[in-house]
């Protein structure tokens, strides 16, 4: 008879200590296999890229990265738990979209029961991962910052630094500083996590930074464009226009 596949597990919590309790709880688990351990979110994109592992179990207060961050670069497909010592407001998210969430500190019953989740949970679809950091969010409360993936590169762009976003089927391309920027996101979404005061959905295609519109133009017949402070010009539609002067009328 053929052993069980054992989990391959990562451990990702910038607390040394709360690491090695966390390791020595799962170590009663003979179907766990840690394969690596890490102390912050960019390891953790690099070390899920290399390892492949089944479970990780991620902090969620992190430095750089937060455990919602990780998540959004790494996608779901494999199991997660969120280990936590507060931030309330986020339990609701932990329990529809992780597969369990534990608090510190955490008891060997509630472990117990988080992986026995593990395994019940394994054959479920998932939500997208940028549909979890949206529900992770208080509501009112916008993005201050986008986090994209490039191989095993992590990229912050400050939200105050995107120039534009563009749509490219189920990307958008990301504006900022110069540089252009591909993350698997749709541009509804994204609209969605920006502050509506700042940036404005110009064409369909396009979300535009207010602060970088220098002027609007006449362009043909009966369209528009805008005219950015780096001399990029983008389209706008007929409700792109309206709801751009409607803004910054409301600036005036």
């Amino acid at each position: 008879m053929s052993k069980p596949k054992k989990l391959r597990t990562l451990i990702v919590d910038d607390e040394e200590l709360a690491r090695k309790v966390l390791r020595e709880l799962l170590s009663a688990h003979d179907e766990i296999e840690i394969v690596a351990e890490c102390k912050n979110g960019l390891e953790a994109v690099k070390l899920v890229a290399e390892h492949k592992p089944d479970l990780l179990f991620l902090d969620v207060q992190m430095p750089k990265l937060t455990g919602f961050d990780v998540l959004e670069l790494i996608g779901t497909e494999l199991s997660v738990i969120f280990v936590t010592a507060y931030d309330e407001y986020a339990m609701k998210a932990f329990e529809v979209h992780a597969v369990d969430y534990l608090l510190k500190p955490v008891g060997k019953d509630r472990l117990a029961a988080a992986l026995q989740r593990v395994v019940a949970r394994s054959k479920e679809k998932l939500p997208a991962p940028v549909e979890l950091a949206a529900a992770s969010r208080p509501a009112g409360q916008f993005a201050e910052r986008l986090v994209v993936k490039d191989g095993t590169r992590v990229t912050l762009i400050p939200v105050a630094k995107l120039d534009y976003a563009e749509a490219q089927d189920d990307y958008v391309a990301l504006a900022s500083e110069g540089k252009k920027h591909l993350k698997q996101q749709t541009i509804a979404s994204l609209e969605a996590a920006l502050d509506p005061k700042q940036f404005v959905r110009v064409h369909r295609s396009y979300v535009v930074n207010l602060e970088r519109v220098t002027r609007i133009e006449p362009y043909g017949k009966d369209s528009r464009v805008a005219v950015l402070s780096s001399g990029v010009r983008l389209p706008i539609s007929r409700a792109g226009y309206s709801r751009l002067q409607t803004l910054l009328d409301e600036r005036h």
